[in-house]
């Protein structure tokens, strides 16, 4: 049996690798295009589940997850230039947000998904400070352009929730998932010293 982790963040990564799982990444094609009036977490859920399905099969157990950044009821993807990030950056600071993460674990056909929510508050940011923090390039590709776990999270006032769940992995939802489904989370842990 092999552990997939159905994504290409390098956080989702970093995470299954810092509970030292051994596990192979594989970045799945799954439109993600919003359905009219979906809620975001239908909407995590549902990209989750997709990423999940996208690589079930016998002998595997694959991981899939999805974040989303609401603020004042609009849902903020991942920037597609700096100057999105920018205005991203501009709505969040010294206000707060809810982020909600889907996670799901496919075993052979069978799929289960859980979702979480965390609620962020940001630190007030100078025209400066957001100018800076685009520019180190680290906004971009992030939901919401931040990092809780980088540069961003020295903007960041506090977090109620799970901070994994803003990160991007739910990993308190996981070895849960991952029983229901029939599979055990410590048969993948890494035998070799890290």
């Amino acid at each position: 049996m092999k552990l997939v982790l159905a994504s290409g963040s390098p956080r989702r990564a970093e995470l299954l690798e810092r509970l030292g799982l051994e596990f192979t990444v594989i970045s799945p094609e799954v439109d993600e295009t919003r359905r009219p009036d979906e809620p975001p977490s239908a909407y995590v859920e549902r990209l989750a589940r997709a990423k999940a399905r996208a690589f079930s099969g016998p002998g595997s157990v694959v991981i899939g997850a999805d974040t989303a950044v609401v603020h004042s009821g609009h849902i903020l993807g991942k920037p597609a230039h700096p100057q999105e990030a920018r205005s991203m950056l501009a709505r969040l600071q010294d206000d707060g947000h809810e982020v909600f993460t889907g996670v799901a674990v496919a075993v052979d056909v069978e799929v289960r998904s859980l979702v979480d929510v965390a609620e962020v508050r940001m630190l007030p940011m100078t025209d400066d400070e957001i100018a800076a923090y685009v520019d180190s390039g680290e906004p971009m590709g992030k939901a919401g352009a931040y990092a809780l776990q980088g540069r961003g999270g020295l903007y960041v006032a506090a977090v109620r929730g799970s901070p994994f769940t803003v990160i991007g992995l739910p990993i308190h939802l996981l070895a849960r998932l991952m029983t229901q489904c029939g599979a055990d989370l410590r048969h993948f842990n890494r035998t070799d010293p890290v």
